[in-house]
């Protein structure tokens, strides 16, 4: 990985200011204080930000650490991880991010979670267990391979073990054993 300035930071600046708008948005979404408008403009900023981290792959390949700086290419990922509604791109996002872990352009850990969403959106059961469903009476593991081996494949991908994410996910979405969320949310373990 590489601390020096990007190569576009233009991009970069693009990026996360996209993927903070969506966050604040999504939290405001998991607090249930949006109505049915708010709630349609989510989804079509989630489509715009699509298209743009479509345009931006097929013009750089995956906007790692050396074009967009490490902050850059956490933006590109949380757009990829919330682009839901098109599991064509969420492969082909997840195959360019595989490459650029592979160069050393990119966190393994953060493949890991669009690999493991790209499973679920597709019918198929995650990985490495980072995919949660935020329900009115808690937090639910979405479907797991294999949940027996899963610490060991998360330790291989730098994730702490299984347990330990989900207390940390069960604190900042439901403290003090609130229930007051908005039911069957997905969420993706932060990373």
């Amino acid at each position: 990985m590489t601390t020096d300035e990007p190569q576009r930071p233009d991009l970069a600046r693009e990026l996360i200011a996209r993927a903070q708008a969506s966050a604040a948005h999504r939290a405001r979404r998991v607090r249930d204080q949006l109505d049915g408008v708010q709630l349609g403009q989510g989804r079509h900023t989630d489509h715009a930000n699509t298209a743009v981290l479509r345009r931006i792959l097929a013009e750089h390949d995956w906007p790692g650490h050396r074009l967009v700086g490490v902050s850059g290419a956490r933006a590109a990922w949380r757009i990829a991880l919330y682009s839901d509604h098109d599991s064509g791109f969420q492969r082909a996002a997840t195959r360019l991010l595989e490459r650029a872990v592979q160069s050393n352009d990119a966190l393994v850990h953060h493949w890991a979670h669009l690999h493991d969403r790209t499973l679920i959106n597709t019918g198929q059961d995650q990985e490495y267990g980072t995919q949660l469903l935020l329900r009115a009476d808690g937090i639910e593991l979405c479907p797991l391979r294999v949940p027996e081996s899963v610490d060991k494949r998360r330790a291989k991908v730098g994730l702490p073990p299984i347990a330990v994410a989900l207390e940390t996910v069960r604190r900042r979405y439901m403290p003090n054993g609130s229930t007051d969320v908005v039911p069957s949310v997905v969420l993706a373990e932060a990373a």
